[in-house]
């Protein structure tokens, strides 16, 4: 497990410089679930501004990481964190199937357990 010890990217949306990142190891994932990753996303700092960055810790669950440019007027700092709790709870079973296939392809787990 030496290539994923400490946390890893899965994607990240940046209102700044206005682009979308998917990590190439995620390539294999279906279109339509790498397409709603990145509208979840980019709305996501439309919406509040920001970086937001999706990324696995290392027992592979999925976490939402948000960074903001210091003095940034345009941040929503309250709004940022309503809308992951609202992403976490309508994107649950995306959510918990990325944490799935996370730990079955990257971290060699049993599915069945």
């Amino acid at each position: 497990m030496d290539m994923y010890e400490d946390r890893i990217v899965l994607c990240a949306a940046n209102s700044y410089e206005e682009k979308y990142y998917l990590n190439p190891d995620f390539e294999e994932l279906p279109e339509d679930v790498k397409d709603e990753l990145k509208i979840m996303c980019v709305l996501y700092v439309h919406d509040v501004g920001g970086i937001l960055t999706l990324l696995y810790d290392e027992e592979g669950k999925l976490q939402f990481e948000v960074m903001a440019e210091e003095f940034d007027p345009m941040f929503d700092d309250i709004g940022s964190r309503l809308l992951i709790k609202k992403l976490q709870t309508e994107k649950a079973g995306l959510l918990e199937a990325l944490q799935m296939y996370f730990k079955v392809f990257f971290l060699g787990e049993d599915p069945d357990l």
